[in-house]
């Protein structure tokens, strides 16, 4: 039950593709992207909160000794199924260096909080490979590409760049317009992306997104 209730973990992905038509779990996230004093990117550090009723749904999972309230273990449990389970899917990062796809590290940790009936989680994680930021075009986003989980960023102040070596690159927050996505991209999103947008890479296009010039 556990890994059924946690699609962060990774495990609905079995479900039919019809069931992923539209979100189930709703996030609000903080996405702060950390630069090294080399200017390279360093790691993203994120904070996702989860909507009250995955929550519970958590809770009910998780709470061993029926107590109403996650402890440390069962924290930590939670914490240890999510980081085992969403490596598949680079923890919903999406990021890029002129286009090129970025893979990340699976992360240390991932700490999680349940306070006021919402889970919380924070977490770090690094990029798989060198990312220059010097003369390059760098891209940032997190996104559940199932479409399961909507991932929102409330403000533009919830994706901002950390360290000196961002001083020499502009940048801005992007959220795409549906209608606009849509429009522009007509020619390549087929019926086979309307029918089932977990069978594409597509649904990126909609995400909201930090886009750097460096």
């Amino acid at each position: 039950m556990k890994k059924s209730t946690l699609i962060l973990a990774g495990s609905l992905c079995l479900a039919p593709a019809a069931a992923f038509a539209h979100p189930h779990i709703f996030v609000e996230a903080r996405l702060e992207v950390a630069a090294s004093p080399d200017g390279t990117i360093k790691e993203l550090r994120n904070v996702w909160r989860f909507d009250e009723v995955f929550s519970s749904s958590v809770l009910m999972d998780f709470d061993k000794n029926t107590n109403l309230k996650l402890d440390p273990d069962e924290l930590k449990e939670v914490g240890k199924t999510v980081r085992d389970s969403l490596v598949d899917y680079d923890y919903y990062v999406n990021m890029s260096v002129n286009g090129k796809v970025i893979k990340v590290n699976k992360p240390d940790v991932i700490n999680v909080d349940y306070k006021d009936g919402q889970l919380l989680m924070f977490f770090a994680v690094k990029p798989a490979e060198t990312m220059s930021m010097k003369g390059n075009r760098l891209s940032f986003g997190i996104y559940d590409p199932t479409l399961y989980t909507s991932i929102d960023f409330p403000t533009d102040g919830d994706l901002v760049t950390i360290g000196d070596a961002f001083k020499g690159c502009t940048q801005k927050v992007v959220r795409p317009d549906p209608d606009q996505v849509i429009a522009e991209n007509k020619t390549s999103l087929t019926d086979a992306f309307f029918n089932d947008p977990t069978g594409t890479t597509m649904s990126k296009l909609f995400a909201t997104r930090i886009d750097l010039q460096c």
